[in-house]
């Protein structure tokens, strides 16, 4: 039961930014904000930098460490660091909080979630979540200042 339920948890708040962040998308676009090229490029340029150099660091899984079986679903060896759920989850909730502070706010919680059913779920080492959430940050950030 509870890893039906970590599992449930995992999918609506993955789902749920991800569902979020077009909506936010095609708003702007259709009101021609001037914000829609940054919220656009900013998650999408620091996810490529982010999942290159998560493959080149390619570290190991909690699973594979401790030869445990993972609470969600996950089957991939390596690139683990950092996660990058809790990382996409973090830079667009940075990115959307200017425009929407209440958003961001909302987003940046479910992102905590996320990084908690990570680790509970064994498929992301503390670190991971943490170094996620912070180069998440950091790129919406910087991104949206640049």
């Amino acid at each position: 039961m509870k890893s039906k339920v970590i599992n449930l948890l995992n999918n609506v708040i993955t789902h749920l930014i991800y569902t979020i962040y077009p909506i936010v998308l095609v708003l702007l676009l259709s009101y021609k904000d001037p914000l829609f090229l940054k919220v656009l490029l900013v998650p999408l340029i620091s996810f490529i930098l982010v999942s290159l150099y998560r493959n080149h660091i390619n570290a190991p899984r909690p699973y594979e460490v401790n030869d445990t079986e993972p609470i969600i679903s996950k089957q991939s060896k390596g690139k683990s660091f950092p996660s990058r759920h809790v990382f996409s989850a973090f830079v667009i909730a940075t990115t959307l909080f200017f425009v929407s502070k209440v958003l961001g706010i909302f987003l940046i919680i479910a992102g905590v979630g996320l990084a908690i059913l990570r680790v509970i779920g064994g498929v992301h080492f503390k670190r991971d979540v943490i170094a996620g959430a912070l180069i998440g940050i950091l790129s919406g950030i910087i991104g949206f200042y640049l």
